[in-house]
């Protein structure tokens, strides 16, 4: 009987005329006889060569009959995996989706060398691996994305959520795929309520029918709401990362906090005061809920309230304070209805008519709300 060593120099001077098919066949029995049968070390050596000289076939078929005898085997040789790997996508796609021998450095280098193809191809392996996750957060495009997102064997990073929501919040598919996570960080929540505004002000049948400068406003109030309802349903570890991507982004403003504050979003307003005055969690939880009118101005002005506002501030914390002991479940409304009639015949203009500008209008959309409910009990 012929050792291995004679067959496979027997197979590599047959493969120079064989045909197309032929060759496929005689790959895909090489590849498996590898694998499978029982060899000595020289013979395995010239197999292994004899399967390196085919990645070099002209014909995908050839090299799609090897990688469909090996890819998924982690004692397949590593060279020809990774070069399986890098070949056009219908024979790559073995090793990329199925090969065990790709370790996360190899697949983070093939995303970002490899085109769009071959990310799909990593994002839709079995298992994908936060690092993995975090490369096609950042280079892959949509429909890679998708992909990812899509598949339940992929851990993905809060960090690489934020990334995804970042660089493709405006599309609707991966706004809706991420929005459905439990485990999306409040600020990637954010942007994407951020996304669909900018692209309800981008319409130009809507700014026709609405104007410009009054889509704009509309949006930044829906925007700010939506920002407070996410605030008051994040857990408090998710808080401050919250808060500095706010800051950062120059949401912090004097309307927004005070939302935050009348609508009774004391664990985040704490957070955003914390953030805008470098105090400590416990002194300005203590100062907010127990503290002196002139403790509550002093910790406002230094968290860069001017004094005509901060003294709003520190009336709506008041009232705060006493609606909370009273009447927890209607906070909003008792707050800017008593807020209101404390600042009725201030002289408001400027920053100072804004914010009463927006209390006026929770307090209107309060009202609004508990006539709802009370139809409904009515009803019922």
């Amino acid at each position: 009987m012929l050792g291995h060593r004679v067959i496979v120099e027997a197979f590599l001077r047959w493969i120079e005329t064989a045909k197309t098919g032929d060759r496929a066949r005689a790959a895909n029995a090489l590849g498996r006889a590898y694998l499978q049968s029982e060899m000595s070390t020289d013979e395995r050596a010239a197999a292994e060569m004899a399967m390196t000289f085919l990645l070099d076939d002209p014909s995908p078929r050839v090299r799609l009959a090897l990688a469909e005898a090996i890819a998924w085997s982690p004692n397949a040789p590593r060279s020809l995996i990774l070069s399986l790997a890098e070949d056009q996508p219908e024979v790559a796609c073995h090793a990329v989706t199925c090969s065990p021998l790709l370790s996360d450095a190899d697949l983070v280098d093939l995303a970002a060398r490899g085109n769009g193809a071959t990310r799909m191809l990593i994002a839709a392996r079995a298992h994908v691996t936060r690092p993995v996750s975090a490369a096609l957060a950042e280079v892959g495009d949509e429909e890679e994305l998708l992909c990812l997102l899509e598949n339940d064997g992929a851990v993905i990073s809060s960090l690489s959520l934020k990334r995804i929501a970042e660089r493709l919040g405006d599309c609707c598919d991966i706004r809706n795929l991420l929005l459905d996570r439990s485990d999306l960080p409040a600020d990637a929540r954010q942007l994407l309520t951020q996304h669909v505004s900018n692209a309800l002000i981008g319409l130009p049948l809507v700014q026709a029918a609405i104007g410009l400068q009054r889509l704009q406003r509309i949006s930044r109030e829906a925007t700010e709401a939506a920002i407070v309802s996410i605030a008051g349903d994040i857990a408090p570890r998710e808080i401050p990362d919250l808060v500095q991507h706010l800051r950062l982004n120059g949401r912090l403003t004097p309307s927004f906090l005070m939302h935050a504050l009348c609508a009774g979003k004391v664990d985040f307003f704490a957070g955003a005061i914390v953030d805008l005055t470098a105090c400590s969690e416990r002194r300005v939880r203590s100062i907010l809920a127990t503290g002196r009118m002139h403790a509550v101005r002093a910790l406002y002005e230094s968290a860069g309230l001017p004094r005509n506002i901060s003294v709003i501030f520190v009336e709506a914390t008041m009232l705060w304070r006493d609606a909370a002991r009273k009447a927890p479940g209607s906070v909003l409304g008792n707050v800017c209805g008593r807020l209101l009639e404390k600042f009725r015949h201030h002289d408001a203009h400027g920053a100072i008519g804004e914010l009463l500008d927006l209390v006026e209008k929770l307090h209107v959309n309060e009202q609004r709300q508990s006539a709802r409910v009370y139809a409904a009990l009515a009803a019922a």
